[in-house]
């Protein structure tokens, strides 16, 4: 019995032991970055929204980001499939038209982790806006997402 007693704390010890690892989460921002979107008003000071709205076309149709009040940016997902550009479309108001632009990039992917399998990042940016009404204008910022700390977008509002 003591024997016995032993070996099963020895499996529970070597239980506790093993679990826990940090390599099947990916946490450290390892992961495939979002692109950074912030405001700009018309002498191109940026600016804060009191509300705006995001949809994004992942292939499949527009999925609602939700609203988002009192911002000065805001971090959007794109296309991790092999498509070369995303829809992106913006509103200000509940009732009010919604603006659409688009995004087109050429990926390059990267094996990251187990946990984290493969990042893709995204090069070559351009936008062009297709529907102008709230935002007036698109201003491209870095022409390339590498991670999350750099506008990759600017709007004018």
């Amino acid at each position: 019995m003591k024997y016995f007693k032993f070996l099963i704390s020895i499996i529970f010890l070597g239980l506790v032991w093993s679990c826990g690892g940090d390599d099947d989460i990916c946490e450290s921002g390892e992961g495939t970055p979002r692109m950074r979107v912030m405001f700009k008003n018309s002498i191109g000071k940026t600016v804060t929204l009191d509300s705006l709205q995001v949809f994004v076309n992942y292939g499949s149709g527009k999925v609602d980001l939700g609203w988002k009040t009192n911002i000065d940016n805001v971090l959007i997902p794109v296309r991790v499939d092999d498509s070369p550009s995303t829809q992106l479309y913006f509103k200000t108001r509940k009732n009010s038209n919604e603006s659409e632009v688009k995004v087109s990039y050429t990926t390059k992917s990267s094996y990251v982790s187990p946990g984290c399998g493969v990042k893709k990042n995204y090069e070559n940016l351009s936008s062009e806006l297709i529907i102008s009404n709230p935002v007036l204008g698109v201003e491209l910022g870095q022409n390339f997402i590498e991670n999350e700390d750099k506008t990759n977008l600017y709007l004018l509002f």
